[in-house]
């Protein structure tokens, strides 16, 4: 068997489901523990404990701090060393995101009440945005497009990277495409020490005001750890894509579609669900004949083995149904008449509608963020996006009028909670009330008529 076939109409189906969307989100907690040690380590001694944690993680032997930073030479020279194609792939790629982003932005706002009361809110952009990037064996130069960009469409006036080098092995794709979103700001350090430089800031690492980008466990953890400190983006678990088909899309297609996914890692989650039994049994056969031939067969075969299935259910409505339970990070819809589909789909972090959109286009060139909500987080969360990298303030502006009016209701809430000053700062702004301020021989100043 490579892949699991389960039949919505069979008993033991609820048990099987369940099954199949569980994933061990237990804390590790000797993880738990060395992260925490590598962060109170750079915390305590800054660049000391960076170079030291460093040299010895990623096997590199850096005499001074400053030896972290990657200068724009460095990137502009990786830039130099792609083939032409490798750089139109980027700028197309980096011209796609921006565009879809820049329809993200908004503005701020305000309005005026009928007690002339004026109120609004301010967006702004974060100051300082650090992201960590991938580096050595898993390199994913489509990741610093997808978060440096929103992050620079938002307006962020700096942004650090921080990406490792294990071995000195640093990737070209990745510095050609930090070069191209034009970060000026690129340290090669990685895992927990990078999270925490970026959270708490070292000699040479100022602090940031948020953490985005993907990473593995140490990352994650360390992510997690120092949340709070910083803002981050979130703590993904494994990737997924759910496929709903009704038998038109060409077979090999959503194959490949499934084997796209799982060759993440042995961890990641491909999952079809079609009312056609006989389309199912040709997936599976499709299945068998294609993989051997697939570079990344062992990643894949564990992956579909141990996380993946073949569902058929009765009809559209229960696909739809089992669809919005999943709430998976990728959703391809493929089917001959996708909007027909897509307005009974409440959860899933991106939606992909046709047999030609395969999920493989939007980690690349569509033009949203391939960063998403896993494991069920899409039924309260969003993709990366400009908003991640935005602040919303609140402004208020009362008049005389609007706060003579409001200021009895204000006192009387407040106390009732209680919050008896509460209710005196509304009063004494309150013109004539029932009940006057306690305000014993205080100077009067700047008292609003």
């Amino acid at each position: 068997m490579v892949i699991q076939q389960l039949v919505t109409s069979t008993e033991a189906f609820e048990q099987q489901f369940a099954e199949l969307l569980h994933w061990d989100m237990r804390t590790d907690s000797a993880l738990d523990q060395q992260v925490a040690e590598i962060i109170g380590q750079v915390r305590r001694h800054g660049d000391s404990a960076l170079l030291e944690l460093t040299n010895k993680l990623d096997r590199r032997a850096l005499k001074k701090a400053a030896d972290f930073r990657l200068d724009n030479s460095a990137l502009l020279e990786a830039w130099q060393r792609l083939e032409p194609k490798h750089q139109q792939a980027l700028e197309l790629a980096a011209e796609r995101i921006r565009l879809f982003h820049e329809r993200q932005l908004d503005a701020s706002w305000s309005f005026e009440d009928e007690l002339g009361n004026r109120l609004g809110q301010r967006i702004s952009a974060l100051e300082r945005v650090g992201v960590y990037v991938p580096g050595g064996q898993a390199a994913y130069p489509s990741s610093v497009l997808m978060t440096v960009i929103p992050a620079t469409v938002a307006g962020v006036e700096s942004i650090v990277v921080t990406v490792p080098t294990p071995d000195e092995s640093a990737n070209d794709m990745v510095l050609a495409a930090l070069y191209l979103a034009g970060v000026n700001e690129v340290f090669s350090i990685g895992g927990a020490q990078a999270i925490a430089a970026m959270a708490y800031g070292t000699e040479t690492v100022a602090r940031v005001d948020k953490i985005v980008g993907p990473g593995g466990a140490y990352v994650a953890t360390a992510k997690k750890q120092v949340f709070g400190q910083v803002g981050i983006d979130m703590i993904a678990g494994p990737s997924e894509v759910l496929i709903l088909a009704d038998g038109t899309t060409p077979v090999d297609w959503v194959v490949l579609d499934l084997f796209s996914q799982a060759e993440h890692d042995s961890s990641a989650q491909s999952i079809l669900i079609t009312p056609d039994q006989a389309y199912a049994a040709q997936v599976v056969t499709r299945i068998e004949a294609m993989l051997p031939a697939m570079e990344r067969e062992s990643i894949i075969r564990k992956s579909l083995l141990q996380r993946g299935a073949i569902i058929v259910c009765s009809d559209k409505q229960e696909a739809l149904e089992l669809a919005n339970r999943v709430a998976p990070e990728h959703l391809e819809l493929a089917v001959a008449q996708p909007q027909e589909w897509i307005d009974e789909i409440r959860h899933a972090g991106a939606i992909f509608c046709g047999a030609h959109t395969g999920e493989t286009f939007g980690d690349y060139v569509a033009g949203p963020s391939h960063v998403l909500p896993t494991f069920g987080t899409a039924r309260f969360a969003s993709p990366l996006g400009v908003y991640d990298f935005q602040k919303r303030t609140s402004v208020v502006e009362m008049s005389a009028r609007g706060a003579s009016e409001l200021s009895a209701v204000t006192d009387t809430l407040a106390q009732s909670e209680g919050l008896f000053a509460h209710a005196q700062a509304a009063a004494a702004r309150g013109g004539a009330n029932d009940r006057a301020p306690i305000i014993d021989n205080a100077p009067s100043s700047g008292a609003v008529e």
